[in-house]
């Protein structure tokens, strides 16, 4: 009966911590579509750690980045010390010609955010079924021109699709818009924080 009872607590407290990570990343990414943002991708020097460009342009990385950011979680830091270790695992080479990690840049790139999701977040299927994509998602897509492109799930559905709204940056500023399928799907990611995880 004591052991049921720790159960159901610890299976509570999971369930509770997912559910605050869901309100939390929701409430941060809704909060980024009140930005007014122009499309810009061009190289910049940031700082190190937490360090952004200005907060008046930016790319569909930085609507992920700055609503983790919301939450404590400096996206920056994280890749780039990933990648310092493990920098042979990341496409800056094959894809950039890069020798070594750029800190103010590589956490901005969608292929280098979807290996490190795949290392250390949920990898879900890219499912042709709206049902299957979660407030707190985050989905990539290959745009027209192999395009890299990346957006985050929120808890709204589209009228006449059903499908669960996107909040993203496709050159308009942050938006929140049914995208869902509309582009070949590349990557299906869960990257909880470690505070919202049970201990």
């Amino acid at each position: 009966m004591i052991r049921f009872i720790a159960c159901s607590i610890a299976l509570f407290c999971v369930n509770a911590k997912a559910a605050s990570f869901n309100d939390d990343i929701v409430t941060a990414l809704l909060e980024r579509t009140t930005h007014q943002v122009k499309y810009d991708g061009a190289y910049r020097s940031i700082a190190y750690p937490g360090g952004d460009v200005p907060d008046n342009i930016g790319v569909c990385t930085d609507v992920i980045i700055r609503a983790y950011r919301q939450l404590g979680v400096d996206l920056q830091k994280l890749v780039h010390e990933d990648m310092i270790k493990n920098f042979t695992l990341y496409p800056s080479k094959r894809i950039w010609g890069l020798t070594k990690p750029d800190k103010n840049i590589d956490h901005r790139r969608v292929p280098n955010l979807q290996v490190y999701f795949k290392r250390h977040g949920d990898v879900l299927s890219n499912s042709n079924k709206a049902q299957d994509y979660k407030a707190g998602d985050i989905v990539t897509w290959m745009l027209a021109g192999n395009l890299p492109h990346i957006g985050m799930v929120v808890n709204d559905k589209a009228q006449g699709t059903g499908n669960s709204l996107i909040v993203h940056n496709i050159g308009r500023g942050p938006e929140k818009s049914d995208v869902l399928f509309d582009y070949e799907i590349t990557g299906h990611y869960r990257f909880v924080p470690q505070q919202y995880k049970q201990d």
